[in-house]
């Protein structure tokens, strides 16, 4: 794309970071570099990390807000990460710019939290260095900051397979509520996945779209997500999680969501899944609402 210069920048960008929730996830293979392979729906709920930029002299990063603390020791923060490839894709060997994350999604929790992050730095610095690259090429790099960060750079729901970076549509979805839930545990994706045995799952066959939440529940019953066990294993709360979201009033499904140790479960509406946050246990992280569509 050629140089930009340093000058041409809005003056401000701000992009939510919304939580991914995958509704199901099989394990299909491997391939021969060790990553899995995946297929899963992914959907994203209205929690979220709040990313800002403004003008600023080099390449600055400021991590605020109530979980921003288990980011204090991070030696490189993956939206920083972001930028840097961002900058380097479009010829920028100076990038300015003052960075500032407001943290609300817990860190290593299954949500997709940093990737979210990542995504979120793409298009705002898309558009603060006013590049133009959209979404398919900021996709397009996003593949090599991690599994997640591609389907977070529209945060819209789709199936992903390959080791995250094929997306394709999702079915058709019908309005429903999610009530995310975290002990306050995190749990490291590299161990979940390792710890994982047993033969690889087929591909999940959908529908072209439910027509609604107790249909879309039902259907989803009948697929798993792989790394459940093996997450339940290295870390045993996050069985009781699933225990009682799936015994509260109203919930359709409950399940964790990536490598944990996150659970979700699906309700009617957004409305149902917003009350039944406050029977969850205090000490809990948790988040109740519509799910985006």
């Amino acid at each position: 794309m050629g140089n930009v210069p340093e000058a041409a920048h809005s003056m401000m960008a701000a992009e939510d970071a919304t939580a991914k929730v995958n509704l199901y996830l099989h394990v299909i293979g491997r391939r021969a570099d060790g990553y899995h392979l995946l297929d899963s729906l992914a959907v994203f709920a209205g929690a979220a990390d709040g990313l800002s930029v403004l003008p600023g002299q080099g390449l600055s990063l400021e991590v605020l807000g109530p979980e921003g603390g288990a980011l204090a020791t991070e030696p490189d923060n993956l939206v920083l990460r972001a930028a840097r490839l961002l900058a380097d894709a479009a010829g920028r060997p100076l990038p300015g710019a003052a960075l500032r994350l407001d943290k609300r999604l817990p860190v290593a929790s299954g949500i997709g939290g940093g990737s979210a992050d990542a995504a979120a730095a793409l298009r705002a610095l898309d558009q603060f260095w006013d590049l133009g690259m959209g979404a398919v090429r900021l996709e397009a790099l996003a593949t090599s900051l991690g599994a997640d960060v591609p389907v977070c750079v529209a945060s819209r729901p789709a199936r992903m397979g390959g080791v995250g970076d094929i997306l394709s549509p999702a079915p058709r979805l019908p309005p429903f509520g999610l009530l995310l839930a975290n002990p306050r545990l995190a749990l490291a994706t590299p161990r979940v996945f390792a710890g994982r045995v047993g033969p690889f799952s087929a591909p999940a066959t959908l529908p072209a779209g439910w027509t609604d939440a107790a249909a879309m529940a039902a259907a989803l019953r009948t697929l798993r997500n792989d790394l459940e066990a093996p997450a339940i294993a290295l870390c045993p709360p996050v069985g009781e999680v699933l225990s009682i979201l799936g015994a509260l009033p109203g919930a359709l499904l409950a399940r964790m969501s990536g490598s944990g140790a996150t659970c979700f479960a699906v309700f009617a509406d957004g409305a149902a899944a917003a009350r039944a946050a406050g029977a969850l246990p205090p000490g809990w992280w948790r988040w109740g609402g519509h799910a985006r569509s």
